[in-house]
């Protein structure tokens, strides 16, 4: 019995050395990736221009994880999270506007016609719908084809003209002042909940 304690023992502290030893390793990897891709991964966070501010909505996490995708070089993901973080700000949008479409082709011509969005913002919202979304979403085998990077970029980017469209902001002396405050759950205080990604 204490031969098996022993042993026991022995494969458990064995066992606990090798997650440490490879944990260890694991961190020096990680840290030499960080510093390898570093000026790369801040040259793609700046190149995006995102609007620092929005309204803390239920697609604002997810809209911010689109940024930290793209940063860090995971395109497909990139991709696939702007083509939905799109799509739920349009639901958004005719949903505040009292809008009902069939379709998606449908709401943005009304969106579009009633004034509610910009011929720019639904041409950005477009561009992004037109990236590879049913391919992508179903993982069809012209993905194999498909130039992630160069498209999670543009739907970042067009990810962001809308956001400033929606979203857009001023502030003076301290105070937010939203340029559409209809798309801000504005308090009766006067405050706002927001959703900031003013830093890394």
């Amino acid at each position: 019995m204490s031969l098996f304690v022993r042993l026991n023992t022995m494969t458990s502290d064995y066992d606990k050395m090798t997650q440490a030893v490879r944990r260890a390793r694991l961190k020096d990897d990680l840290r030499q990736a960080c510093e390898q891709t570093l000026d790369e991964r801040v040259d793609r966070y700046l190149e995006i221009d995102h609007q620092g501010i929005i309204g803390n909505h239920y697609f604002a996490a997810a809209s911010s994880e689109c940024i930290n995708l793209y940063r860090d070089g995971h395109f497909i993901a990139t991709l696939m999270a702007s083509q939905a973080v799109n799509e739920g700000i349009l639901k958004f949008i005719a949903e505040r506007n009292n809008i009902q479409a069939r379709n998606h082709e449908e709401l943005m011509e009304m969106l579009v016609k009633k004034g509610f969005i910009s011929c720019d913002c639904a041409d950005a919202s477009e561009r992004i719908w037109r990236s590879f979304r049913n391919d992508v979403h179903h993982m069809n085998p012209k993905v194999a084809s498909i130039p992630f990077k160069q498209l999670a970029k543009q739907n970042l980017q067009a990810l962001a003209a809308v956001e400033r469209e929606i979203f857009g902001v001023n502030i003076e002396q301290g105070k937010l002042l939203p340029k559409q405050p209809k798309y801000w759950d504005v308090q009766k205080d006067g405050t706002v909940p927001v959703f900031l990604r003013l830093g890394i």
